[in-house]
């Protein structure tokens, strides 16, 4: 396959993350590629040194309308568009004055970020870029000649084949590099209409557009043959895609699944109130419990079904300190998730565990009644739905008994509830004194998940040497789909 090299001869610099712009552009320049930039990047490099010329001295205008008019003119989009090779269009370039931009390097106004820490909807708005797009659309589509950069990250592989390729570009890069660019504003505009439909509070739209930028690339998917990568849509919910891991190997597509499903599920219990503590086993909750700390919520949590929780996920709603990590790495454990963790709890699973669990902390608890989008693929598409953001203590419950719950018998039941919110249906969840002692998951027969639960029961009782059923005396909470 020949190479097809283009040569890098001027490259337009407009980005609004500033890191690392000053070392590209001088390798630029020390290459012998001209400078060309606009507003705020161009004072930049201006004050670094660097020879570079305004974009208004390109286009003989200048930046009009608060900048919201300074690239969309043919003698940037001409640079960009021009096929170098077609005599037509060398011809328009002459005969106009202009000159051929080889390289673009743009990294969009930051709509998301402003979005996301509470600006108003004039400021939002402001920060929609349009020419941005334009020009990275231009030169993804004459990819044949261009290179176009929308991320950061690819700088230093810009600098790496240039060297390699003594000042040229290959086909294959500008090609890869022009599928991550329509793929950026693809991302970016799909953020703005979800904003905008948010915004006007319409449900459903006759669009919905998805997008996300590569967090990780997982080692495969559910099973070993499927492919996957981890996504980032930049929502701002705590959970696993704020999380910092602490320790462990990679996780995988499993253990993302399974982890966002345990800390979505312990966010029910309100931190302030109470410890809680969620452990999940293939994204069904199989022991969850509050209590007065989080050593004692997980003691009463694993009593529910020990023998799923071998390998399972521990979610925790409070800094993990060490007395609970204790009890947790007595038996394996994939993944912790907790808001934080004291220093002694950290050196305690690095010291009993090692690279064999993952210890991730999130910085904060996911807001249970905050809106937000789910989605499902099937065949030719997907479903969309507002997120279930339900909560048991908001509604009013009706006593459609002969005899009514007791306080003890109601306080139980709201906490069940808040866990068979979690419980993939027909669910039927058995709680007492703010525990789960039986749990039936997943069944095509609410019958067979009552079983399940209360021999579940019987189970637990017998691992911790009782002599009659966890589910004596206890509440059930039935969610069926």
């Amino acid at each position: 396959m020949p190479l097809d090299l283009r040569r890098v001869s001027r490259a337009l610099l407009s980005v609004s993350d500033k890191s690392g712009l000053v070392d590209f552009a001088r390798a630029l320049s020390a290459r012998g590629i001209e400078l060309v930039s606009t507003g705020g990047t161009r004072r930049v490099l201006a004050e670094a040194g660097l020879a570079v010329k305004d974009v208004s001295e390109l286009t003989g205008f200048p930046e009009m309308m608060d900048g919201r008019v300074k690239t969309l003119h043919p003698k940037v989009h001409g640079g960009l568009l021009a096929i170098r090779d077609n005599p037509e269009h060398q011809a328009a370039m002459y005969a106009h004055g202009i000159e051929p931009i080889d390289l673009l390097v743009v990294d969009l106004y930051p709509f998301q970020q402003t979005v996301a820490r509470g600006a108003g909807f004039d400021e939002c708005v402001e920060n929609i870029d349009i020419g941005g797009p334009a020009m990275i659309r231009a030169a993804a589509k004459n990819q044949s000649d261009v290179v176009v950069v929308t991320d950061t990250a690819d700088l230093s592989r810009v600098l790496a084949e240039l060297d390699a390729h003594s000042g040229q570009t290959t086909g294959d890069f500008r090609l890869k590099l022009a599928q991550t660019a329509y793929a950026r504003t693809a991302a970016y505009d799909a953020a703005i209409s979800n904003w905008l439909s948010a915004t006007l509070n319409q449900s459903p739209p006759l669009y919905r557009a998805v997008g996300g930028r590569l967090s990780e690339p997982m080692r495969y998917g559910e099973n070993p043959h499927q492919a996957a990568g981890f996504y980032l849509t930049g929502e701002k919910r705590f959970g696993v895609a704020t999380a910092r891991q602490v320790q462990g190997k990679q996780l995988s597509y499993n253990n993302v699944n399974d982890t966002d499903a345990a800390f979505e599920c312990v966010a029910e219990f309100d931190p302030a109130r109470t410890a809680a503590v969620a452990i999940i086993k293939h994204a069904n909750p199989c022991g969850v419990a509050e209590g007065a700390s989080l050593a004692d919520a997980y003691e009463k949590a694993l009593r529910c079904d020990p023998v799923s929780a071998y390998g399972g996920i521990i979610a925790v709603n409070r800094k993990l300190d060490a007395a609970a990590a204790a009890k947790m790495v007595e038996i394996f454990t994939e993944v912790i998730i907790a808001p934080d963790a004291d220093e002694g709890a950290v050196a305690l699973i690095a010291a009993r565990r090692g690279q064999n669990l993952r210890l991730l902390l999130t910085g904060g608890v996911p807001d249970p009644r905050a809106p937000g989008l789910t989605l499902r693929t099937v065949s030719g598409g997907f479903l969309a739905q507002a997120r279930d953001n339900a909560i048991v203590d908001d509604m009013k419950l009706d006593v459609v008994t002969k005899r009514p719950p007791t306080n003890r018998e109601l306080g139980d039941l709201r906490f069940a509830f808040r866990v068979a919110k979690h419980v993939k249906s027909n669910a039927i969840v058995y709680a007492r004194d703010g525990a789960t002692v039986g749990i039936g998951a997943g069944q095509m027969s609410r019958v067979d998940s009552s079983r399940i639960a209360a021999w579940k029961a019987e189970e637990a009782a017998k691992a911790a040497g009782l002599g009659e059923s966890l589910a004596k005396g206890s509440v059930v909470a039935a969610a069926v789909i």
